[in-house]
């Protein structure tokens, strides 16, 4: 399969980080086709040529075209089954799906206050009651997926799987803006941020030079 991944801005687009992770953390080989976010309608325009959706990521695989990253995820899974998106056990894959699908929907008072923003100098800000819950919720997760099933390696189901892609830019966010969470799951932050993939997503981020201004604010 030719496989094409359609991103937007490294430092911004959390969405674009999870199936491009998801495809470098599966050692799956993909064109990366960058086009950048917020500017001007012709790059608008560049996005609806490839979906009709208007939103990045967008994956193509020989004229078969997904948006959506979890969507993107799912057919990764179904396309390559010797990659090891999901975990191989039942329970482990079941919890995987459901907190998966659990980041992709919740935490929007966490998104809204602490927008992914790599090159952002480190600092605290306040929270929100519903942003702290977010994150208490998100520890909460972790901690409990690395007790249950993290004896075989660092990441939330031992061996680097979806549910870390759909993860990975809250460890950003918990970076950048200083917040506090559990040891297990600074253990687990420490993991994704040694991984190879994760950072080279991170040092290309911060090479990027554009700026965007409603993003730069906090």
């Amino acid at each position: 399969m030719a496989l094409t991944l359609v991103i937007g801005n490294k430092n911004y687009s959390s969405w674009s980080l999870r199936p491009w992770l998801m495809l470098k953390g599966a050692g799956l080989a993909f064109e990366e086709v960058n086009i950048p976010l917020y500017t001007d309608a012709a790059d608008k325009q560049r996005i609806l040529d490839h979906a009709p959706s208007g939103k990045v990521p967008i994956l193509i695989d020989d004229g078969v075209t997904i948006w959506d990253s979890l969507a993107i995820i799912e057919y990764l899974a179904e396309g390559f089954s010797q990659a090891g998106v999901w975990p191989a056990d039942r329970a482990a894959r079941a919890l995987a799906r459901s907190i998966s699908a659990e980041m992709h929907s919740s935490f929007m008072a966490l998104r809204g206050e602490c927008g992914m923003n790599i090159h952002r100098p480190v600092r605290a800000k306040a929270l929100s009651a519903d942003a702290k819950a977010d994150v208490a919720r998100i520890d909460e997760i972790w901690s409990d997926c690395r007790t249950r099933f993290g004896s075989e390696g660092p990441f939330l189901f031992g061996r680097f799987s979806a549910a870390d892609a759909m993860f990975a830019p809250v460890v950003h966010r918990f970076v950048t803006y200083a917040i506090d969470v559990s040891p297990q799951a600074r253990g687990y932050m420490a993991a994704m941020r040694a991984f190879g993939p994760f950072r080279e997503w991170t040092e290309a981020a911060l090479k990027e030079t554009l700026l965007i201004e409603k993003f730069e604010r906090d």
